[in-house]
């Protein structure tokens, strides 16, 4: 058999497969071999190769454009089912078979991409090193001497020895993205709720959301595309909603970055440079750096394991704890076991607790568009993990418990790398429903860094375009008039939290006209059948929250109207059109080619 050759983001290997470089069936076979020598215990348990070739086969039959993840091998955290194969949680005594699988599985497995097998994780999932697994310790993929990073230890290492394109993970504390800034890699953890959890074993359900890993935060936005979703059958499921002023698109942007005093690298000097660097680099791509008061922050991490919440995690497993507590590894059981000093009364007064910390934490978004910090302050070699697992799996969470408390997006990124080779990251963060900025601007970060993928060597994909994510809550409109930016009407877009998406052209086959009229000037765009000559007119796309938009269209004047306009590159989207009748008295200037360059032309401007 050939050599297997790691595998890089999602474009690339779909490249691949429309070259005919190889197909699907070939590739699992390939991986399937290659992932039988496991020494870094990244593995629980892997399809058999029949099943393997199965899904391979469903895919191939289809036409590539029909399926967004055509063939993309990934990785599953074992808390989170896959039917055939067991779920485990890193507990064998709490094994089971699920009959279906999770809901997002089912979602990424429907779009193409083929399930390789269940990774190692942290037991119950807590913990953020990957050494508390009767399965093995999960190792770092750079230096197997250090840890991966856990909760999510497999599913991390997996996707940075190339043997998947993405994996998913869970993230209660910061269990997808300590691994990631461990070994590389992208580690996005979206607005709680937007993913579904039916079918992932719960830790806190409160507070659990389904993580992905990847190569790329490109990737990362594609695989959410498929992933996300409301679903009534999970009660802490939601819409997505409106994101506002889009910090990733502006000129310039303002980051909170916690006072000095309050950033800790744990005697890691490599850690420290490498934060300075990535501040810097933001600095260059328009951002502001604002210090902030960081002990709200501290204060909410610090009830996720020495507050009530920790009681969650009992409830979670609570019979299984009841009749074999001696099955769960020491400093799990540890931990879980404190629930019981917790009252009731205790939880309230927590919850309170938190909605006071977060009204103060929540003031530095007057301020600030997001929130920076290094993912984890330093790494941990495994021995020094094991002889203090507790202390030191502490610092892991310094930057990353109270993300979920105070209901926030966050997604890490790589950065660099210490004079050792482990790898660096950091974190960038932002009220829930900001998760579209928040991964633009890691990719803008990620194509100023260019770092090689993983621990794969593969170097940064070059054309590796973000895609675009479709908003339910948002409308697109084409302005062509005086809406445009800087013009009289634009105001009503940016005070309705509208935000420009792109300039461009309508397709061939539209006509403006100056229309008479008391100012405002407008114009009035018509689109002309086949047998007459239209042009290409210039328009801006704007995106409004679709809540915005009645009152948007309530103040339109006749002979205007909202229609459904084409763009050049065969977009249809809502726009300004005008009524035939309007143009009787009106002045043809599509020989202008748009509004502004007729502006330009007249004496009044």
């Amino acid at each position: 058999m050939a050599k297997f050759i790691p595998l890089g983001d999602i474009s690339s290997l779909l490249q691949r497969y429309a070259s005919g470089e190889i197909a699907p069936t070939r590739l699992v076979e390939m991986i399937h071999a290659e992932i039988q020598n496991d020494p870094n215990h990244v593995w629980i348990s892997v399809l058999p190769l029949e099943s393997l070739r199965y899904y391979a086969r469903q895919v191939e039959v289809k036409d590539m454009s029909s399926l967004p993840l055509y063939g993309i091998p990934f990785a599953i955290k074992d808390n989170i089912d896959l039917a055939e194969l067991p779920t485990t949680a890193a507990c064998p005594a709490y094994t089971y078979t699920p009959t279906h699988s999770a809901m997002v599985v089912q979602k990424l497995i429907k779009a193409g991409a083929i399930p390789i097998g269940k990774t190692n994780l942290d037991q119950f999932a807590t913990g953020l090193n990957g050494t508390r697994s009767p399965y093995g310790v999960c190792r770092n993929a750079f230096n197997p001497d250090y840890i991966s990073g856990g909760s999510s230890s497999g599913s991390a290492v997996a996707v940075a020895k190339g043997w998947v394109c993405f994996s998913l993970g869970t993230d209660t504390a910061g269990s997808g993205r300590v691994p990631a800034a461990f070994n590389n890699l992208i580690g996005y953890k979206p607005t709680k709720g937007w993913i579904s959890t039916r079918g992932v074993v719960p830790a806190c359900r409160s507070l659990d959301t389904v993580s992905i890993f990847a190569f790329t935060a490109a990737d990362a936005a594609r695989v959410l595309m498929i992933s996300a979703g409301y679903d009534t059958e999970d009660i802490y499921s939601r819409q997505k909603e409106a994101y506002g002023f889009d910090f990733a698109a502006a000129s310039h942007f303002r980051f909170a970055i916690p006072r000095k005093q309050h950033l800790q690298f744990f005697g890691n000097q490599e850690s420290e440079r490498l934060f300075t660097e990535a501040v810097r680099q933001l600095e260059t791509l328009g951002g502001k750096a604002i210090e902030i008061d960081f002990e709200p922050f501290l204060e909410a991490a610090r009830l996720l394991y020495e507050g009530p919440w920790v009681a969650e995690r009992y409830a979670a497993i609570q019979s299984f704890y009841e009749s074999q507590s001696d099955q769960i590894v020491a400093p799990v059981r540890e931990i879980i076991a404190k629930a019981k000093c917790y009252s009731a009364a205790d939880a309230y007064k927590g919850l309170y607790q938190l909605r006071s910390i977060k009204q103060h934490a929540d003031e530095i978004w007057r301020d600030a568009d997001c929130l920076v910090t290094p993912t984890a302050g330093t790494i941990y070699p495994i021995p020094a993990m094991l002889k203090e697992p507790i202390r030191l799996n502490t610092h892991l969470g310094y930057y990353t418990n109270f993300m979920n408390l105070l209901d926030y997006a966050a997604i890490a990124i790589p950065v660099g790398f210490q004079n050792d080779g482990l790898p660096f990251g950091i974190t960038l963060a932002a009220p829930a429903h900001q998760d579209e900025p928040l991964l633009r601007l890691a990719h803008a970060l990620q194509q100023a860094y260019c770092l090689p993928l993983g621990a794969t060597g593969i170097a940064f994909p070059i054309n590796n375009d973000f895609p675009e994510l479709p908003d339910p809550n948002h409308v697109r409109i084409a302005v062509c008039g005086a809406h445009l930016s800087g013009l009289p009407l634009n105001e009503q877009l940016t005070c309705r939290q509208g935000r420009l998406v792109k300039s461009t052209t309508t397709s061939a086959n539209y006509r403006l006209y100056a229309l008479p009229g008391n100012p405002p000037q407008r114009p009035g765009l018509i689109r002309v059948d086949h047998h007459e000559q239209g042009v290409a007119i210039k328009v801006e796309v704007w995106e409004l929250p679709t809540r915005e938009l009645g009152s948007f269209v309530t103040g339109i004047p006749a002979p205007l109207s909202i229609g459904t306009l084409t763009l050049a590159d065969g977009e249809m989207v809502k726009g300004f059109l005008c009524e035939r009748y309007a143009i009787g008295n009106a002045l043809d200037i599509s020989h202008f080619g748009g509004w502004r360059e007729y502006l330009q032309q007249i004496p009044a401007h």
